[in-house]
């Protein structure tokens, strides 16, 4: 719960809830779980929030809900990004709706923020965004529990007005490790009423196709591209090939993030994994924001100076012996393999073995082919749901 932070893409973190479980692989060495078993230990918010494991603490899907956190925002006056519930998922299966409308209640009544969401339960946020003009009420009368002792009648009839649309300062967005993920969660996010819907790729563990995406609803299957046809180069949801397209409102991807794994356990991503996300950005228009390449560096993208440093002094190595690295290296295939065979099959492919340094974060830094790469998305007027 900090009114500053060192993530690139926002500026501050709000937690009033703390806690999660593990559900997919990106889950493995998430830094939250690691702050809550460690440092964060005995604090009154993490307390009791994982149990110690061989390979460290993991949640132990106990959630907490900080009542003492809830009015943080609304005590900032200088507009900001923030990131909600950074150490936790704000639609954890175990967070009840009610939780949920208090932290909504403060999203309505603080609109000079920009509230970022990030969840991997992309089914229960769609649920609960589907239900929420109907839910209105309940947000506004906790709204109005919490902080409306000089005006209710005013402040219940402010926050009923902002939730029948979808919240114009509210980001939603999923995270998508993989090409399975993406497949199974960024349909949901499409089918979400919001202003800016975002993916964060972080940590990336294999090669994502934004392009081709299955969505189904009221048992109607769609092909969509979630980049392009859905209102980058076109108004339409497209059915399959033989069927004529449908209209539909404008379902978008209006943002994408992505970046390497960070920490001592952290698994590399390969450079033709992220270079493919950004150009899928930019054929579509889309914003893309490149975080970091995390722990581990690609050959291909260090310098000259950073690749020397990886090895002993010249005046130190045996003119006959192989340059002996001093760091942690390995080769990584663009298939997410890390043998060191090269197959003649995967340069055809675009899967090239890529060595990789294990420099650290900060030395890795988050230049990708040269660039950095710091886009938002802009805001937009949002429709009534």
């Amino acid at each position: 719960m900090a009114d500053k932070t060192a993530i690139e893409w926002t500026d501050a973190t709000w937690n009033p809830i703390t806690g999660c479980s593990v559900v997919s692989p990106g889950c493995t060495n998430c830094y939250a779980m690691r702050l809550a078993g460690t440092r964060l230990r005995n604090h009154p918010s993490r307390a009791g929030l994982t149990i110690d494991s061989k390979a460290g603490p993991v949640w132990n899907g106990e959630l907490r809900f900080n009542k003492s956190a809830l009015r943080q925002p609304l005590s900032w006056k200088q507009p900001r990004r923030i990131f909600v519930c950074a150490h936790g998922d704000l639609f954890h299966e175990s967070v009840p709706d009610e939780w949920i409308d208090q932290i909504f209640a403060v999203m309505a009544l603080a609109p000079q923020h920009t509230f970022q969401v990030l969840t991997k339960r992309a089914d229960r946020m769609r649920a609960y965004f589907t239900a929420l003009p109907a839910r209105a009420g309940d947000v506004a009368r906790w709204g109005t529990w919490h902080w409306g002792a000089n005006d209710p009648d005013s402040l219940f009839d402010q926050i009923i007005d902002t939730v029948q649309h979808a919240l114009p300062n509210v980001w939603l967005g999923v995270s998508v490790e993989d090409q399975k993920r993406a497949d199974e969660r960024i349909p949901d996010l499409l089918a979400t009423p919001a202003a800016i819907r975002w993916i964060s790729a972080e940590p990336l563990l294999g090669p994502l196709d934004l392009r081709r995406i299955r969505y189904d609803q009221n048992k109607v299957s769609y092909c969509v591209d979630a980049l392009n046809n859905l209102g980058f180069r076109s108004a339409t949801w497209w059915r399959e090939p033989d069927v004529e397209p449908v209209d539909q409102p404008r379902r978008t991807i209006d943002w994408v993030v992505a970046g390497g794994e960070s920490g001592s356990s952290a698994r590399p991503m390969h450079p033709v994994w992220v270079r493919s996300i950004r150009d899928q950005c930019a054929e579509a228009n889309v914003p893309f924001l490149f975080k970091q390449w995390g722990e581990w560096a690609a050959v291909s993208q260090m310098s000259e100076d950073q690749i020397e440093g990886c090895y002993p002094p010249r005046s130190e190595r045996h003119p006959e012996a192989t340059r002996q690295s001093l760091v942690e290296t390995h080769v990584l295939h663009g298939d997410g393999s890390r043998h060191g065979i090269v197959d003649r099959n995967a340069f055809l492919h675009g899967t090239e073995p890529m060595k990789m340094f294990k420099l650290g974060k900060k030395r890795a830094g988050r230049e990708l082919d040269g660039d950095i790469y710091d886009a938002f998305p802009a805001l937009r007027e949002v429709p009534a749901l």
